[in-house]
């Protein structure tokens, strides 16, 4: 079922790429403003180590500003639901904070920071860091609390409650944030690497835009893309791996309907 759903995926892809090649030859549309899918990869053909190169550099600074936030993010969540004086004191601040635009924040980071790795994976976790909180609150606040009762009438403490109940029943939630998570991490490299780097994909993007290399654009945008999948699919085995039975859950909830 699995390997059929992503096997369709992967056609309907190739169709619309089909597509796309097509109506930008019949309509004749400059390579400059739209350039078919044979061009970006000829594109991405003719220079392959700066490309691959620079995905190295932007993947590494995505997952290493993911990890961060969810080892950070996970933990402030536990902290939270625990501790009634730190929900009360972060809780506005950790809003308060997530509302402010990151695109406009990204250059302050280097007036802070300065060039480098740093302010990438500032920005990185702070993108991450909101949907890993916000789904560790919500996931352990759903706790069963018959079960808890029950563990406290075995006479089992607040971690016994947190190993065998609260945890594992907030593992979906979890990774249901890490997923949103994962791919904003991409986004927030991006917004760095276009105000500070002078590596990465998103240096390539600005360097395409200004020698009005479109294809070039393109070609940085399909790596954006595929590791962006990469990392959600990543995302996806780690839940099936880890939690197995909230996934067969959720397909026996949705073959039944």
């Amino acid at each position: 079922m699995e390997a059929r759903m992503i096997g369709m995926g992967v056609f309907i892809l190739a169709v619309l790429c089909v597509l796309w090649e097509i109506c930008v030859r019949a309509f004749g549309i400059a390579s400059f403003l739209l350039p078919p899918p044979s061009t970006v990869l000829l594109e991405m053909a003719s220079r392959p180590g700066i490309y691959w190169s620079n995905f190295l550099v932007t993947l590494s600074g995505t997952v290493a500003g993911f990890v961060i936030a969810v080892i950070g993010g996970v933990a402030l969540g536990i902290a939270l639901v625990y501790s009634r004086m730190l929900r009360t004191i972060l809780y506005p601040i950790i809003v308060v904070l997530q509302t402010a635009p990151k695109i406009a924040v990204a250059p302050l980071l280097i007036v802070w920071l300065g060039y480098g790795l740093l302010p990438k994976l500032v920005m990185v976790v702070s993108v991450c860091f909101f949907p890993i909180v916000m789904s560790t609150v919500t996931g352990l606040s759903s706790a069963e609390k018959d079960l808890l009762d029950m563990v406290r009438m075995l006479r089992g403490g607040i971690v016994q409650q947190f190993v065998k109940i609260a945890f594992p029943q907030a593992m979906p939630f979890i990774f249901s944030g890490l997923k949103v998570a994962v791919t904003l991490a991409v986004i927030g490299e991006i917004v760095a690497e276009f105000v500070s780097g002078n590596t990465g994909l998103g240096n390539i993007i600005v360097v395409a835009n200004s020698e009005m290399n479109v294809a070039m654009a393109f070609a940085a945008l399909v790596l954006l893309c595929a590791m962006g999948l990469a990392l959600f699919g990543l995302m996806e085995l780690l839940e099936r791996l880890l939690i197995p039975w909230s996934i067969e859950d959720s397909e026996g909830l949705y073959a039944s309907s």
